[in-house]
């Protein structure tokens, strides 16, 4: 009689409640929305500057202005959710994304369509901050699975963003782009006001502004060469002056932070082997992910004539991101039930696989497709892992801010990706009709960077401690 008086005791603590799931839906719509917007605009460029009559460098700032902006704002916003509240800053974010999309909506020239595009930068944090929501408010039982979710939606965000903007490319006007963004918003931002419980506040002292400005100049000293570099000129004055600039800021920033009561980054905290190990793996995964997709839909979109490519519409080389985003969603509560580190390895050598297979099955579209699946397969998994190893190493008090640094850490191996392998596809070509297009060999040569990118990935998880100190502090009761 005790025995099956214990088991109904245990079972209601292991099953979701409505209201857990209906809280995870809002979060992770909200989530869904700003990726999103991440990967929402690339098909439908050339577009962009038919209709705002702009040049190609000036249409690049509407991705390049959104990227930047969400470089400061993602630590910034972490350390604030610490310090007043993450559900608040969730929501300010949130209505970031709201704001910007809206101003991008109504606009029919160049200039204010970049302010909006700044402005979602903003929302980029919303994210990480989800992530550090949910891991607090969730039962202890389900918040592993909770993480996860919002953690693949990084991925799953860029991957649907591409065949989303490809229907609309093909069907209807870009702006509805940055309507359904305003649309998704404004659904997500009530019921997460309402429904959302806040939790308490974990972290003490003041915000560090001058830290926040210092990592802010260093994080555009490094973003915004590599998002130009190409058309500066990697050998440019410019270009070296701010890559310079960005690691001479960065040492500053350490030793700043090192001095002060209330540091915006935890120095001290970050450089233990746990955190360091993870952040650097999340740059290399942040890397292959955002290989997938630039190396996927325009690899599709190639003609024939250059004899890989299938001369396939927009439409269609998004449409081959779609299996590998839907993998990832379906995937992310795999990791949940494996050890953060366990999950960290296994998924970047599945993704190291699906990039191989990208070298050498080149015939068929569904070899194509087949290979960026089993990367989104991988990415997923990875993605869902790094939120587990961060809350085993960091204290709860700075949970937020640690998931901030652990996106930012992503986002630079996204912009590296960008970088590096944009110059390999300028660089290797083909002459078509006096058109200069990619070589077959070019997308190889970036399927082995991405898959090597992996395999370090996977090397550095096999490193990183099993149990931190910090761990029974980390993870909420």
């Amino acid at each position: 009689m005790s025995q099956a008086v214990a088991e109904k005791t245990v079972k209601p603590k292991s099953a979701w409640s409505g209201r857990q799931l209906l809280v995870l839906l809002v979060i992770g719509t909200a989530a869904l929305m700003v990726s999103l917007t991440q990967s929402l605009l690339v098909p439908v460029m050339t577009e962009l500057g038919t209709d705002l009559n702009a040049s190609s460098d000036g249409i690049a700032w509407l991705l390049t202005s959104t990227l930047l902006v969400g470089a400061v704002a993602v630590p910034a916003f972490g350390r604030l959710g610490d310090l007043y509240g993450t559900k608040l800053m969730v929501l300010v974010s949130l209505g970031a994304l709201i704001t910007g999309s809206l101003v991008c909506a109504l606009s029919s020239s160049l200039a204010p369509m970049i302010v909006g595009r700044a402005i979602v930068g903003l929302s980029v944090a919303t994210v990480p901050l989800s992530i550090s929501l949910v891991g607090v408010i969730l039962p202890r039982e389900h918040s592993g699975a909770g993480i996860a979710l919002i953690s693949a939606m990084l991925g799953v965000g860029g991957a649907l963003g591409l065949p989303l903007s490809g229907v609309v490319a093909e069907y209807a006007d870009y702006h509805v782009l940055f309507w359904i963004c305003v649309a998704g918003g404004a659904l997500a931002f009530p019921l997460i006001a309402k429904l959302v419980p806040a939790p308490p506040r974990a972290g003490e002292g003041r915000m560090d502004f001058f830290g926040t400005a210092l990592l802010g100049a260093a994080m555009l000293s490094l973003l915004l060469p590599l998002a130009q570099g190409e058309k500066w000129g990697w050998t440019d004055p410019l270009t070296i002056g701010l890559l310079v600039a960005s690691v001479v800021l960065i040492a500053v920033f350490i030793v700043v932070e090192l001095r002060i009561a209330s540091p915006l980054v935890d120095v001290r905290t970050t450089r233990r082997p746990a955190l360091l190990l993870t952040n650097v793996a999340s740059l290399f995964v942040g890397f292959a992910l955002f290989a997938t997709l630039i190396g996927t839909a325009t690899y599709v979109q190639m003609p024939e004539v250059t004899g890989y490519g299938f001369g396939k519409s927009i439409l269609v080389g998004g449409l081959c991101m779609l299996p590998g985003g839907i993998i990832m969603l379906l995937l992310s509560p795999v990791s949940a039930r494996l050890a953060p580190r366990t999950a960290l390895i296994v998924g970047s050598l599945i993704i190291a696989l699906g990039f191989a297979s990208r070298i050498v099955l080149t015939d068929s579209l569904w070899e194509v497709i087949l290979g960026a699946t089993i990367a989104g397969a991988g990415t997923g998994i990875a993605y869902a892992a790094m939120p587990g190893l961060i809350a085993h190493a960091t204290p709860v008090s700075e949970l937020a801010a640690a998931n901030g640094l652990n996106a930012l850490f992503r986002s630079v191996g996204s912009s590296l990706a960008s970088a590096l392998g944009g110059a390999i596809l300028a660089a290797k070509t083909i002459d078509l009709g006096g058109h200069a297009l990619p070589s077959l060999g070019a997308y190889q040569l970036l399927f082995g960077l991405c898959a090597g990118s992996a395999v370090l990935a996977a090397l550095l998880a096999l490193v990183i401690p099993k149990h931190s100190a910090t761990a029974d502090a980390a993870l909420p009761e």
